[in-house]
């Protein structure tokens, strides 16, 4: 059985959630990650981390569910934040003036480049000295 290319954790804390990605975000595993990030809001999360320091790869796909999501939960009165891209998302967010995704902050408050930004970074993430768990993990196909 071929190994995962996608394994998702989450910890939840009240109204709040960290998601840890690990592996690489593209066509094939975006399915999961939209899966994770709208389950939170149906759990009624209403912030919501997303830890990307163990993402190897993440193309325009995860771009695209990362946009459908935090569209969907600033909806529903919350928030989604990225934490730690890897430069391939860092690179895109850039380019596609997306980068208040990394920062929690809503669509135009920032200019096109993350070189540009402003001020203090997100707040740190939550606390991970729980073990991890995997939620979501597959090779999908």
């Amino acid at each position: 059985m071929p190994l995962p290319q996608l394994t998702i954790y989450r910890h939840d804390r009240r109204k709040r959630a960290l998601i840890t990605l690990a592996g690489e975000i593209d066509l094939e595993s975006a399915p999961l990650v939209c899966a994770a990030l709208a389950r939170c809001r149906k759990d009624g999360i209403r912030v919501v981390d997303v830890d990307l320091t163990p993402v190897t790869f993440c193309d325009c796909s995860g771009l695209n569910a990362f946009l459908h999501a935090a569209q969907r939960t600033m909806e529903a009165g919350g928030i989604l934040r990225l934490h730690n891209p890897p430069p391939s998302l860092a690179r895109i967010l850039e380019l596609t003036g997306c980068g208040y995704l990394a920062l929690g902050l809503p669509p135009g408050h920032l200019s096109p480049s993350l070189g540009d930004v402003p001020g203090p970074v997100a707040p740190a993430l939550p606390d991970r000295s729980f073990p991890l768990a995997a939620v979501l993990s597959g090779d999908v196909r």
